[in-house]
């Protein structure tokens, strides 16, 4: 990892980031699926923290130090790709090894990152509930990295093969029995979350086996966008966005001229119908429906 990475890392630990990065309290509005609810800890009318951030500026850095390195070498190893932002290295290749190292250093960091603002999180429930964290009932329900490479084993051309997965806008699925599935819920299938925006909801599922047939073990990580922040920007000139998310019972904290308007929610896809679409696909099922009351945007 280069220098211009880790200080671009050094003082974000614990932030949240701008872009889509949030953080919101939500309450379980619906639980569908029983079972796995009760394995995963949720319950209707539970509050829950969601978080969404990752690396910060120390991983953007690392991402673009390593394209600039391989984007040099692609006319030398034979390969052509459709759009410059596009780029890869063979596997065994020393600039193959070199990202993977700096890319699961930065999956670390975001680990931590995560784990800073969770922390901050019971800290700011404990302090305005006046009770400890543990008697609030206040533990984790699952943490996972998204965008990100991972070697694993998957049938492909009637046999099986290791494969190095690089999900970028998914995250993994994995069916219930998998061995890649953390005991506590390998009953269940994977942990999924998909954020969708801030003024509608967003959703818990578990992974299922089509997920692993259609998609190499993966589904959405969120709602998608359908607009740009540009476009978003533009059409919600002139509107209260704060006003119009308080009559819906919802709080938002923001930083940033635009913040609010690029990530308004007609910007993105309505993700009831997204996972509706990646149930029916059978990559995945639909365990809670969570309705944000509190949304913070970094």
């Amino acid at each position: 990892m280069s220098a211009a990475a880790k200080e671009r890392g050094r003082g974000q630990l614990g932030t949240l980031g701008s872009g889509n990065h949030f953080l919101e309290v939500q309450e379980v509005e619906r639980i569908v699926d029983h079972d796995a609810a009760r394995a995963l800890g949720l319950a209707a009318g539970d509050v829950t923290v969601m978080i969404h951030c990752g690396s910060r500026g120390l991983g953007h850095q690392v991402c673009t130090d390593h394209v600039r390195d391989v984007s040099r070498r692609l006319a030398g190893w034979g390969i052509a790709l459709p759009d410059r932002q596009l780029a890869c290295a063979p596997l065994g290749s020393d600039e193959a090894s070199a990202y993977l190292g700096a890319m699961r250093a930065a999956a670390n960091f975001a680990w931590a990152n995560r784990q800073c603002i969770a922390d901050e999180v019971r800290r700011a429930f404990e302090s305005v509930l006046g009770r400890p964290a543990e008697t609030l009932g206040l533990s984790l329900v699952y943490d996972v990295a998204h965008n990100i490479a991972k070697f694993e084993r998957h049938a492909i051309s009637g046999g099986t093969r290791r494969c190095l997965v690089h999900r970028k806008g998914a995250t993994r699925s994995f069916p219930p029995g998998h061995s890649e599935v953390p005991e506590a819920y390998r009953a269940t299938g994977q942990p999924v979350l998909v954020p969708g925006d801030m003024g509608r909801c967003s959703f818990v599922l578990v992974g299922r086996p089509g997920s692993m047939a259609r998609a190499f073990g993966s589904t959405c990580h969120g709602a998608g966008r359908q607009m740009s922040r540009t476009q978003a920007v533009r059409e919600t000139r002139g509107r209260d966005l704060v006003a119009e998310l308080r009559e819906q019972g919802i709080r938002v904290r923001y930083e940033g001229r635009d913040t609010l308007r690029e990530e308004t929610s007609e910007a993105y896809k309505d993700v009831e119908q997204v996972v509706r679409v990646c149930e029916g696909a059978d990559l995945c099922r639909i365990v809670a429906r969570l309705r944000p009351f509190v949304v913070v945007k970094g």
